[in-house]
């Protein structure tokens, strides 16, 4: 900015007494640090709105009822032209990193770029559960026979099938929850929001218990 600028703004800082000059600086008043605070809590709320815009469509309803601070620790992956796969190999880093995973809707098109992830995360060890459609299990057994099936008869290794789960996917991975948005019409996966905020997780497991509950296991035959 120009002197000019800086000196008109100045100004009128000095004006409302929001600053006092205090031998060759500025500082702030009482009543200046106020309106500062206020006005860093509104660039975080504008920032946290920009990182959700176009993602919020896939979003549960039950984030909506989070508070800021829950919205604002939020990990946002979008996918764009130049890299479709961001949202794809957020997930793989994670999946990378977890020594448990907890998945609802395991969608093709996120976990087949994963495969191989997955495969060398269950010979080590990884305790996996996935909730996942039918359609997605035949898909994975007819075209990997040879690895799903010696995954599936790993003890560490569990798939059930759903025929009702929700529009996204919802993954509990340790400590951190990853909800994966999907484009129906396309297939693709959109966008990928990750978060260890403890009622995100609360209720990520709450998910995958109800619908545990309900499902069945798959028959490898």
């Amino acid at each position: 900015m120009s002197s000019s600028t800086i000196r008109r703004t100045l100004d009128e800082f000095e004006d409302r007494i929001w600053i006092r000059k205090d031998s060759y600086q500025y500082t702030a008043t009482p009543l200046g640090e106020v309106i500062a605070s206020g006005m860093v809590d509104l660039i975080e709320r504008v920032e946290t709105e920009r990182k959700l815009r176009d993602v919020w469509h896939w979003l549960p309803d039950v984030v909506s009822e989070y508070p800021l601070e829950t919205w604002a620790a939020m990990t946002v992956t979008v996918a764009d032209p130049d890299a479709p796969y961001r949202p794809v190999n957020r997930f793989e880093s994670l999946l990378e990193g977890t020594d448990e995973l907890r998945f609802v809707r395991p969608e093709i098109a996120l976990m087949e770029p994963c495969f191989d992830v997955l495969w060398h995360q269950v010979d080590a060890g990884v305790d996996v559960v996935l909730v996942g459609r039918p359609h997605s299990h035949t898909y994975f057994l007819s075209t990997y026979p040879e690895r799903s099936g010696e995954m599936m008869q790993r003890d560490n290794f569990t798939v059930l099938e759903h025929d009702d789960l929700p529009s996204h996917g919802i993954s509990v991975l340790d400590e951190r929850v990853a909800i994966s948005c999907y484009e129906r019409d396309s297939g693709t996966v959109q966008a990928l929001i990750d978060t260890d905020a403890a009622a995100v997780r609360e209720w990520a497991q709450s998910v995958f218990e109800t619908y545990t509950a309900e499902a069945q296991p798959v028959d490898p035959q």
